[in-house]
């Protein structure tokens, strides 16, 4: 074998080497990495993920959502409303534009603070501004004048 093909042959087991160990840190990286996954101690278990009990942590007293208003829970990343009384709805308060926090829900209406996107309080639905598509709902138990994140 003259020393060309030796440094050939060597040269392809240092490329196979590289890559091989290349994807293993990639692969041990990626599951050590952070992630746009809400996973973690303090996630809000959603319905049908198994893990029984009553929900999550109460949000609110059902009297502190106004009639006709309602609330933004920022940590939570949901609004919940009372478009009637003693019916209570509750959205996702990210907006369905651009990805902004809603801020404020008055007079039946969810506002997004960012380019005005308007929000039915009862239905989630756009109403106005440039979002096209209705807020999600998120499912929510009401256990007396406790209000809780199904």
């Amino acid at each position: 074998m003259s020393a060309t093909q030796e440094h050939r042959i060597l040269l392809g087991r240092r490329t196979v080497v590289v890559a091989v160990g290349a994807a293993g840190a990639a692969a041990a990286l990626t599951a050590c990495g952070g992630s746009d996954d809400p996973g973690g101690s303090d996630a809000v278990e959603q319905p049908g993920s198994g893990g029984g009990g009553k929900g999550g942590d109460v949000l609110a007293a059902a009297s502190d959502i106004p009639e006709g208003g309602g609330v933004v829970f920022a940590a939570q990343k949901v609004v919940v409303t009372q478009p009637r009384p003693g019916e209570f709805k509750a959205f996702s308060s990210t907006c369905t534009h651009q990805g902004c926090a809603v801020k404020d829900v008055s007079a039946g209406t969810i506002t997004c603070p960012c380019h005005n996107s308007t929000f039915d309080a009862a239905t989630g639905s756009p109403t106005g501004g440039p979002a096209t598509q209705p807020l999600p709902a998120r499912e929510i138990v009401v256990e007396g004048d406790a209000i809780r994140l199904a």
